[in-house]
């Protein structure tokens, strides 16, 4: 199974996630099975659980060790022993190999049942107890057939299981500017959110915050109504939108097409900033009019291509 089998139109507010499931031996012996999501985005192939190399100093016991898959090592996490689950060994058991934040890592999982078309609507954010009882490690909660699925924060993981992974702006570049400009933040995750809205501050950036597509949506409405009032464009108020894609409710990919379509918005610059930026995904950003694309955690990319975008913006509204 491979990503590029699947297709699926950008922009319509959909998402598919290929279901895997973790087998935990209960302590009355019993086994039980908890099931997860993963965004097919992200998956690049499902194997056969491969021969594992150990490595010294691991950070986590979760991590098994390495293997190598056409010529390249691969991590491989344990994602059982990550969520604190005693899983019996299979020799049925698969690896979920996944590229995102321009990383590859293997994920361990006792097996894998389908893919499933959703649309982001149907996806709720977890409560408290799923939080705790997940390590913070699920993004949303959906209903499919019987049982309730879980999406799981595969970068939250891996970014906690290598700190160089994160999100970091580069001291050495001057950040002062004469002019402050406004940016729209659209992420759910409250982490990420609040740490790209604290760098760019940083840069110079006054910042909104919202926590998916539709706020986005809803308040860039407003200053549309606002600018209308005042006989003026929408970037005299918000000179940029920068989103996340994987979001519930309203995504990224949707948030940038319904911008780009509206002729009092399209001119407004919109930059998807993601761990699924990547050679292979990047059409799919093209397709909806993003402005540019950029991969987390390339935070100091993503100020200075902002902030050109905003100049070219500005000079065309001129």
């Amino acid at each position: 199974m491979t990503q590029s089998r699947i297709l699926l139109e950008s922009g319509t507010n959909e998402l598919e996630i290929v279901e895997f499931y973790l087998t935990e031996t209960l302590s009355n012996g019993q086994e039980y099975k908890g099931y997860y999501g993963v965004n097919v985005s992200k998956v690049l192939r499902i194997i056969h659980r491969p021969a594992v190399t150990g490595m010294p100093n691991l950070s986590h016991p979760c991590i098994l060790g390495a293997f190598n898959q056409r010529s390249r090592i691969i991590p491989l996490v344990d994602l059982s022993v990550w969520l604190s689950k005693n899983r019996p060994d299979k020799d049925t058991e698969k690896v979920i190999i996944t590229e995102f934040n321009k990383l590859i890592n293997g994920f361990l999982v006792s097996g894998v049942t389908r893919i499933h078309r959703l649309s982001w609507e149907q996806i709720e954010a977890p409560d408290q107890y799923t939080d705790r009882y997940s390590s913070n490690s699920i993004t949303g909660v959906v209903k499919i057939e019987d049982r309730i699925v879980f999406l799981i924060d595969l970068e939250k993981i891996i970014a906690e299981l290598n700190p160089d992974a994160g999100l970091k702006l580069d001291e050495d570049i001057d950040w002062k500017t004469s002019r402050e400009f406004t940016a729209l933040i659209a992420d759910d995750s409250t982490i990420i959110r609040n740490m790209i809205g604290d760098l760019l501050e940083k840069a110079g950036f006054k910042v909104i915050k919202t926590k998916n597509g539709q706020e986005a949506l809803d308040y860039i409405e407003k200053l549309k109504a606002m600018a209308a009032e005042k006989n003026q464009p929408v970037s005299s108020m918000l000179q940029i939108v920068i989103s996340d894609i994987e979001m519930p409710v309203v995504d990224g990919f949707n948030l940038t097409k319904r911008i780009k379509t509206d002729p009092a918005l399209n001119h407004l610059p919109v930059i998807l900033f993601s761990s699924l930026i990547s050679e292979r995904l990047r059409h799919k950003g093209e397709s909806v009019g993003a402005d540019d694309q950029i991969s987390k955690p390339e935070i100091s990319l993503l100020t200075q291509k902002a902030r050109a975008l905003i100049e070219k913006s500005l000079q065309y509204d001129v």
